[in-house]
């Protein structure tokens, strides 16, 4: 696990170096349009400060690149879709179906989604509150 994270860090910290290099940049100019001190910048870069979310979010203004680019480079963010974009991508790529189909199916899917969350918490309150009314009464 250590050593994920130290592999993150010099991968995120060798990825701003690569940017900075590019924009033609000194440490010292995106230090101070990041808002941190050119010392602290410079550790970030040899990979042995963890900056914040915040932080890598003034770097990439001053670099001037997505936020997100340095969060997933940081491990702060997965670059993976969500299980919810997988689902809709599939939906929407497959040929087989006609354009009303597709629309369908996602509907029903949002459906569904959309409403395991709120039938989760309100099945959870039933549940204490029939414990509360027959504590005999398991299930």
């Amino acid at each position: 696990m250590l050593d994920e994270i130290d592999k993150r860090l010099a991968d995120v910290g060798s990825f701003i170096r690569g940017q900075r290099e590019v924009a033609s940049m000194s440490v010292r100019r995106l230090a101070e349009l990041a808002g941190v001190s050119n010392p602290y910048l410079s550790q970030i870069e040899r990979g042995l400060r963890r900056p914040s979310a915040e932080i890598l979010q003034q770097i990439a203004k001053g670099l001037q690149i997505s936020a997100e680019t340095l969060y997933v480079r940081a491990g702060l963010m997965s670059d993976q879709p969500s299980d919810d974009h997988r689902v809709r991508d599939a939906i929407s790529g497959d040929a087989k179906l006609s354009p009303e189909q597709r629309k369908a199916l996602l509907n029903v899917y949002e459906s569904f989604v959309g409403s395991s969350s709120s039938s989760d918490s309100s099945s959870t309150g039933a549940r204490r509150n029939s414990a509360k009314r027959n504590p005999d009464q398991v299930g």
